[in-house]
């Protein structure tokens, strides 16, 4: 599902540069559940963004589904994100002025199905993650737990062929954690591939592969 072919990633301020990534090979299975982990500062969060095509790598190249993405424009990324992608943040990345419904609503919307057709799907996938009694409310009437879980039912609306989660359980209690861990293994069980960055170990633990970064390297 994934392939990736020496992806460096050099930040540059001014005349300072750094090298995060430091020419990273590696390969997904479809349906696979994998983690990235390492120390802060590892490079893990700037690998998934590469992976994710929230960024674009200083070299290499990003082959998804067999589409070489490094060579799409930017339209054509932007396309294939909202086509084949789905995006889970640590910070729930929610609209405040939007109903839970709305928010699932959004990706839906931009890919050109109708208010009633994306009003249908959002339902189905809030149902899924168990919060059908909260479409109404705002991101502030949500627990964080809950915002989470919204954020999934968003991600995982349009049926993307990867499911890319940045900390997702690090602004979350424990119980709420265990609960978008659950969610994750159910999405899995179904066949969906997940690229989660986690510091926790005991949510590695349920993953098929962690893929661990030390200074911008797989080891």
């Amino acid at each position: 599902m994934i392939t990736t072919k020496n992806i460096t990633k050099i930040f540059k301020n001014g005349s300072v540069e750094t090298q995060v990534l430091k020419g990273i090979s590696l390969q997904i299975q479809s349906g696979e559940f994998v983690a990235i982990m390492g120390k802060s500062g590892a490079g893990k969060s700037t690998l998934l963004y590469q992976l994710g095509l929230l960024d674009q790598p200083t070299s290499g190249s990003v082959i998804i589904d067999n589409q070489n993405t490094t060579e799409l424009s930017e339209i054509e990324q932007t396309k294939f994100r909202l086509d084949h992608l789905g995006y889970i943040f640590q910070d729930y990345a929610l609209v405040p002025e939007l109903t839970a419904l709305e928010n699932v609503m959004i990706p839906l919307l931009m890919q050109g199905k109708s208010t009633d057709e994306a009003t249908k799907i959002a339902r189905t996938s809030l149902e899924r993650i168990g919060l059908s009694h909260r479409e109404n409310n705002l991101p502030s009437q949500l627990s964080g737990g809950e915002q989470q879980r919204v954020s999934i039912a968003r991600a995982v609306s349009h049926n993307p062929k990867i499911l890319f989660a940045d900390e997702p359980t690090a602004n979350l209690d424990t119980a709420s954690s265990e609960s978008v861990i659950e969610i994750f293994k159910e999405l899995h069980k179904n066949g969906q591939t997940i690229v989660m960055v986690t510091h926790e170990p005991e949510y590695a633990v349920h993953c098929d592969r962690v893929i661990t970064v030390v200074d911008g390297n797989i080891i």
